[in-house]
C-alpha cells in the first residue's frame, strides 16, 4: 500500500514538474526615446509649452504607438498613427498649459506594439504674471517727430 502511495505521489509530482510553463523570455524593448524627460524651467502663467521627444525603433519590425496617455488633462500628447519603421524616427508632441501657478512633473505613458509602454516626463515651475501692465506714458505725446 505504501509502495503504490509513494509510486502515485512520485508520478503526480513529477507531472506537475514537467507541466510547468518555461518562464516567458523578455521582450525587447524597441521604442528607445532620446530623452525621457523633460524640464521647461521657469514658465509665466498661461503661456501654453510644447516638447517633442524623439522616439526610435531599434527593432526590426515596425513600431506602432497604439495611445499615448498624459496624467492629467492640463498635458496634451500628439502622435503620428502610422507605424514607424525598423530604424526611423518619429515624434511624440507634449503640450502643458501651465495654467495652474508652481512647480509639476507630468507622466506620459506611450502604448506600443501590443501591451509594451514607456513612460515619459515633463516638469518645470509655473511662475504668475503681474496683473497689471505698465502704467500709460502720457509723455510720449510731448517729443516732437523728427523726419
Amino acid at each position: 500500500m505504501k509502495k503504490t502511495f509513494l509510486s502515485i505521489l512520485t508520478l503526480i509530482v513529477t507531472s506537475i514538474a514537467l507541466g510547468q510553463a518555461k518562464p516567458a523570455e523578455a521582450v525587447p524593448e524597441v521604442l528607445v526615446a532620446k530623452e525621457t524627460a523633460y524640464d521647461f524651467g521657469r514658465i509665466p502663467q498661461g503661456k501654453p509649452v510644447t516638447h517633442n521627444f524623439i522616439i526610435t525603433n531599434t527593432g526590426k519590425e515596425p513600431l506602432v504607438i497604439e495611445n499615448v496617455q498624459a496624467s492629467c488633462g492640463c498635458t496634451t500628447p500628439e502622435w503620428s498613427k502610422e507605424a514607424v519603421g525598423a530604424g526611423k524616427d518619429t515624434e511624440i508632441k507634449v503640450g502643458y498649459n501651465a495654467a495652474s501657478e508652481g512647480q509639476f512633473e507630468k507622466t506620459i505613458t506611450v502604448f506600443y506594439n501590443k501591451g509594451q509602454m514607456k513612460t515619459l516626463v515633463i516638469k518645470g515651475n509655473v511662475w504668475r504674471l503681474h496683473e497689471q501692465t505698465a502704467p500709460r506714458n502720457n509723455s510720449v505725446s510731448l517729443l516732437k517727430n523728427v523726419n
